[in-house]
């Protein structure tokens, strides 16, 4: 087996990629503070053509050496907002349509792998803060809450975890069947 070279790979320009179709998510980062871990989830949602990205509270935001060392050009492609609040950005998500998840261990949260998004919905998925998670804010307005089943000793997943999960998630039940 070989692996393919990068002129093997035909990946989309940036323009291609603009015009391309997308997968119905805006990703929320929720007072997100590692750089590298901002970085990683545009690159992320660039890997799955989310719609948008929302940078919320003390997220930082592009451009910025620190955001690149992981996005490597990705905050180039996928679109991105800020928001003073994350309660600001789901208010103008929910406006615009959007079904307001957060993805939180919480009372009553529906495991990762039962949730079944609809195809002809959209969906703002929350992700929090590194310590503290998804703002008490946010989870006072939010339309439902998505758990993803841990087995091991630790209490969660590094946030660029948990987005790669849920993004392939959603984008395999939306576009894999």
């Amino acid at each position: 087996m070989r692996k393919l070279k990068l002129d093997e790979l035909n990946r989309a320009t940036i323009g291609e990629f603009k015009e391309q179709d997308k997968l119905p998510v805006a990703v929320v980062l929720d007072n997100v503070r590692s750089m590298h871990n901002i970085g990683s989830i545009f690159r992320t949602s660039d890997g799955f053509a989310v719609e948008q990205i929302c940078l919320c509270g003390i997220t930082a935001q592009p451009p910025h050496r620190e955001i690149e060392k992981t996005a490597l050009g990705a905050t180039q492609s996928v679109e991105w907002t800020y928001f003073e609040t994350p309660v600001q950005a789901v208010g103008k998500l929910r406006a615009d349509g959007y079904k307001i998840i957060a993805i939180e261990q919480a009372e009553n949260s529906t495991m990762l792998h039962t949730f079944e998004p609809k195809p002809n919905e959209k969906y703002a998925l929350i992700f929090g803060n590194e310590v503290n998670g998804v703002s008490d804010e946010v989870m006072q307005v939010i339309d439902e809450c998505i758990e993803i089943p841990q087995f091991g000793t630790k209490h969660s997943f590094n946030i660029v975890v948990s987005a790669g999960i849920v993004l392939w998630d959603f984008f395999a039940k939306l576009n894999l069947k």
